[in-house]
């Protein structure tokens, strides 16, 4: 188990997105003495730098795809938070090997460099899209997530623990929904919603950045940490957004994108069969069996508990209209758009 706050040098990979911009301020209210940024935008690592202007925040122009840029950025760190991915899922959809070698093969890079260095933690950021995965984004985060565990599994000795963590939709963050419902209400367009019946999971950045927190500080090698949240439509979230924004809601539906899905599951029967319930967050522990099954077969393992069905945002806690505005009058992030 590890705690950030006990750390001294951190390293954020793709840090210059809205989590690592967050993470990296949360570390540097916390005293660590070195916040490393691994990122390949070499302009939104100069917004950031003269944005933050903090010396104990250093930027490493690198891609998680070459091993080389990852270990360089690597040495003497002592957690680790993976935050680098391609994220989008139509562009997915249309160039699968790119999810591949950034969300599979870069995460693999991360993860052995980390074992490699001698990191104590490594939490790497995944999505809900990993469970029962239809599009390529999510196929490639949940390859993220059994790298991840295929590590421990394989390296019980490891000083390094390796955690992954899921969750939903971050409300506000970069390329997310609510940016382009605030332009398109400016611009006097109507708001194009793909279906309106489609839930999604609700999830603040600070949540999202406490949930990885508390992976750091309860995680044994191969946990997965899912934090629980309510949902709404997504009729319904840009109702409440143009609402909010002062603005007649005016809704266009154009279809489901390549890849979509109609709900998203955060944890599945299989997984919440063997999680432990910690109150806001499940945590499923690694499954550590060997090849050698024979024993299982002849002596059975039978789970304490059987669940009964999947956690996903058609049966959440679902928010009408006026409970997401009080969500949305509670994020800074929110105004700001608003505001311009």
């Amino acid at each position: 188990m590890s705690s950030p706050v006990s750390s001294r040098t951190a390293l954020v990979t793709g840090g210059t997105g809205s989590f690592g911009g967050t993470m990296v301020r949360r570390l540097l209210a916390a005293g660590l003495e070195e916040i490393r940024v691994l990122s390949r935008d070499e302009l939104k690592q100069h917004d950031m730098r003269v944005a933050i202007n903090d010396s104990r925040v250093k930027f490493y122009l690198g891609d998680v795809r070459d091993r080389a840029s990852v270990d360089r950025a690597m040495r003497d760190v002592d957690i680790v938070f993976h935050a680098a991915a391609l994220k989008q899922v139509p562009s997915c959809e249309f160039f699968p090997m790119e999810a591949v070698r950034t969300n599979v093969i870069g995460s693999s890079n991360v993860i052995e460099s980390a074992g490699a260095h001698g990191v104590r933690s490594l939490v790497c950021l995944g999505t809900d899209k990993a469970a029962y995965p239809v599009n390529a984004m999510g196929m490639s985060k949940a390859l993220m997530e059994k790298t991840a565990q295929a590590f421990a599994r394989t390296n019980p000795d490891s000083g390094t623990t390796v955690s992954t963590v899921r969750y939903g939709n971050v409300l506000c963050s970069r390329g997310s929904v609510i940016p382009l419902f605030i332009r398109q209400l400016r611009s006097g367009k109507a708001m194009t919603v793909t279906d309106p019946e489609m839930t999604r999971f609700l999830m603040s950045l600070d949540e999202a950045v406490l949930l990885v927190e508390h992976a750091f500080e309860h995680a044994n090698s191969g946990d997965l940490f899912i934090r629980k949240a309510p949902a709404c439509t997504v009729g319904v979230l840009a109702t409440a957004v143009a609402e909010m924004a002062g603005y007649e809601p005016r809704i266009e539906v154009i279809g489901t994108r390549h890849g979509e899905k109609l709900y998203e599951t955060l944890a599945t029967v299989e997984e919440l069969s063997r999680a432990q319930d910690q109150g806001e967050f499940f945590r499923v522990s690694l499954d550590g069996r060997d090849l050698n099954y024979r024993e299982y077969f002849v002596e059975g393992e039978v789970p304490e508990s059987i669940a009964r069905e999947d956690y996903h945002s058609h049966n959440t806690e679902r928010l009408e209209v006026e409970e997401v505005k009080k969500v949305l009058s509670g994020l800074p992030d929110f105004q700001a758009l608003v505001d311009g």
